[in-house]
């Protein structure tokens, strides 16, 4: 019981940690975009943490661990709605004396939101509250949790090549392998952003009549550094948060090549940006350690130092080389997201069959049957669910929302009011 209380302590201080991530991401996204969005784009991501825990409670936690079992396809399953603790849920013997059935569920649902919170950014300075809100609780409440089975909740790609003796018995593992969400999280919520920004178009302004990106620079930088570090911080919890226990040999090296690969993604994108563009960019700098986190969440738990930085540096040099990839598509993203979460996620999610101790031909067909499969269903899904929402209530606002700032037509508020003009 002892043990118990420890491993729970701990996932419960990791579950407060991947909260906090919410008020890292909602500085970043403000941080990079223009004051006249500031109040639109908190609101957002106050409304995807509300919304995101209750549809959790009400069907997503279930929808995500429903108990797959010997014969079941491992695609589709549904428990019930609601949520209520089996009979051990907070005794020693649920999750191998890991933590409780509800700590179980609060820290998986702090995951929930994060996939909507990734679009949130790409989508920033144009798209309807209303249109984001109703993808928000569609794609929250149904898509993720339903790719989330695929693996977490004992799926299809989590069976993927495993051997069974004539008893039906598992006598050796494989599978599609995700740590931490490097796709079932990033790359879940990236390509709902990419389809997104494909349907929504690019801010006005963004590019120019040759086709040529415009710099739209963000009005507060010190806010979107202060969203990295807080990023960064929330982090230990989404990694180390995922061991599932607070065991000190396992916690120790994820946390480590997690700051490590954070870090080198950081000096790789800040001497990349630096030698294609002869500037010191802080917020290729940022994005960088983002995606060097990102890269190494799919494995942290596999990887020795070493390979932590190698994977953290090619995340940073991946991102420099996809923000002038998206734009060169005349995607506008105004914080980087598809290149962070999307290319990254990718990547990452394909370092487990390079690098560490699954690498191997096989593992990496594992991995590339798992990021095809999601993305295709990610794609697929998403366009359905925005492509309904541009044809009945719209999906952009008009251009005098736009030009003017969402702030004053959809909320009648401003993050900055000038207070001298009610001097008497």
């Amino acid at each position: 019981m002892e043990m118990l209380t420890i491993n729970n302590v701990w996932m419960m201080v990791c579950t407060a940690l991947v909260f906090f991530m919410h008020l890292g991401f909602s500085f970043l996204e403000i941080g990079l975009t223009r004051q006249k969005n500031t109040i639109n784009i908190l609101f957002k991501n106050v409304f995807i943490i509300c919304v995101g825990l209750l549809l959790y409670y009400i069907g997503g936690f279930n929808l995500m661990y429903p108990g797959f079992e010997a014969g079941d396809a491992g695609f589709l399953k549904f428990a019930g709605f609601g949520i209520e603790a089996p009979a051990n849920g907070m005794t020693p013997e649920y999750a191998s004396a890991g933590y409780t059935w509800w700590t179980d569920f609060l820290f998986q649902g702090m995951f929930a939101a994060t996939a909507a919170t990734i679009v949130s950014g790409a989508v920033a300075e144009r798209i309807k509250l209303g249109a984001f809100m109703t993808f928000t609780v569609v794609y929250v409440g149904l898509i993720y949790p339903i790719v989330g089975a695929w693996k977490w909740g004992g799926g299809w790609l989590h069976t993927l090549g495993n051997k069974y003796n004539a008893a039906g018995e598992i006598i050796s593992e494989a599978g599609f392998y995700d740590f931490a969400g490097s796709t079932l999280v990033h790359s879940v919520g990236g390509w709902a952003a990419l389809v997104a920004v494909f349907l929504l178009g690019s801010r006005i302004g963004k590019f120019n009549a040759e086709g040529k990106p415009q710099a739209i620079p963000g009005h507060n930088i010190p806010l979107a550094t202060a969203g990295v570090l807080i990023l960064w911080l929330g982090w230990f919890g989404f990694n180390g948060g995922s061991v599932l226990s607070a065991d000190p040999a396992a916690t120790s090296l994820t946390l480590v090549t997690t700051c490590l690969a954070a870090a080198a993604g950081g000096i790789g994108a800040f001497i990349t940006s630096t030698v294609l563009y002869k500037n010191y960019d802080l917020t290729m700098f940022l994005n960088g350690i983002l995606g060097g986190l990102v890269g190494i969440t799919a494995g942290a738990d596999l990887m020795s130092p070493n390979e932590a930085v190698i994977i953290g540096i090619i995340a940073g040099v991946i991102i420099v080389l996809g923000v002038a990839l998206v734009d060169k598509l005349k995607l506008d993203d105004p914080v980087g997201a598809i290149a962070v979460h999307l290319i990254c996620g990718i990547w990452g999610t394909l370092a487990v069959g390079i690098f560490g101790t699954k690498a191997g031909g096989d593992q990496l067909l594992y991995q590339l049957t798992g990021i095809g499969a999601i993305g295709a269903f990610c794609l697929i899904s998403a366009f359905i669910i925005l492509f309904a929402i541009k044809k009945t209530v719209g999906l952009r606002v008009s251009e005098k929302e736009e030009i003017d700032g969402l702030d004053g037509h959809e909320h009648g508020m401003d993050a900055y009011p000038d207070f001298r003009t009610n001097e008497h």
